[in-house]
């Protein structure tokens, strides 16, 4: 039997208890928000995740790999064997830590700002990372914006607008860009959510856009596979990210995934193996499907 990913530290323990639970402190920050301002700081595997040379030789570009799903999936790439180039927004700090680590894991690790709502700056991540690395195996599409409101009256139609070009034109651009490029036996991989199944009314742009993430998928991996690369999705439920802190409210923050049958949110770097797993030739048969990791809430 194939498994999706390595030993992260945790395999003999009750996963209801193995990371903490809420209640968290309550804590606020401005949005993009930073993952050292967070209490409890999450888990993103540079203490736990130890790979066993599944992607070695891959390069992958990830977006919002700075912090977060992101973080921890670059920082897995690294100890399997991939290069990374992570892009992100502003967040030079959380950047520089992920960096870092995949340093030390002894890969290369090229970080790039900007804003991949604009066409010309996804258009220029990959043509960055072809020139670093002279190849690219993996997109990893994870970067996202969301914001709560109590009502659709109360979303304009700039915030609507910045949604949809953050998490999903930013994902067409740049799918767009890498396929003409991407070698044979290429992947890639579209964060989507357990939003786009169960969404909350609090959170519509985002859930609206993480709905059309799945028939992207669908539709792309149909094209794709004709040239050798599969497209596939990761359909996560809550996960402790700087999302949170900085685009929900106080209360809720603390409350975050008491709502799953785990009774917490997830760690980045729980879902980091199901991206390498996607990433990985042992799901060489897979392509255009969701897999979800939601702390048991089911996608239905």
């Amino acid at each position: 039997m194939t498994r999706i990913g390595p030993d992260v530290g945790h395999s003999s323990q009750n996963p209801i208890e193995s990371k903490p639970k809420p209640s968290y402190p309550e804590q606020s920050q401005p949005y993009p928000g930073r993952e050292s301002d967070m209490r409890p700081r999450p888990d993103y595997g540079e203490q736990s995740y130890q790979g066993s040379g599944r992607l070695v030789g891959k390069k992958a570009l990830i977006t919002g790999g700075d912090s977060g799903i992101g973080r921890a999936v670059a920082v897995a790439f690294a100890r399997e064997g991939a290069d990374v180039l992570i892009s992100y927004l502003s967040e030079d700090d959380d950047a520089r830590e992920t960096a870092r680590v995949v340093r030390e894991s002894g890969r290369t690790c090229v970080v790039v700002p900007g804003d991949i709502t604009h066409e010309q700056h996804c258009q220029s991540l990959v043509e960055r990372a072809l020139s670093e690395f002279g190849q690219l195996d993996v997109l990893v599409n994870n970067a996202a914006y969301q914001m709560t409101r109590e009502g659709i009256g109360e979303v304009s139609t700039d915030e609507w607008d910045h949604t949809l070009k953050t998490n999903l034109y930013a994902m067409f651009w740049l799918c767009k860009a890498v396929l003409p490029h991407m070698r044979e036996g290429g992947a890639i991989i579209n964060s989507s959510s357990i939003q786009a199944y169960q969404p909350s009314p609090t959170l519509l742009p985002y859930a609206a856009t993480k709905g059309a993430i799945i028939t992207f998928t669908k539709a792309l991996a149909q094209e794709a596979i004709k040239h050798g690369i599969r497209v596939n999705a990761v359909a996560p439920g809550p996960i402790w990210t700087p999302l949170i802190p900085s685009t929900m409210p106080p209360e809720h923050v603390q409350k975050f995934g008491e709502n799953t049958p785990v009774g917490r949110a997830g760690q980045p770097v729980e879902l980091a193996p199901v991206y390498v797993f996607l990433a990985s030739s042992d799901s060489s048969y897979i392509t255009g499907e969701v897999i979800g990791a939601t702390g048991g809430r089911p996608l239905a």
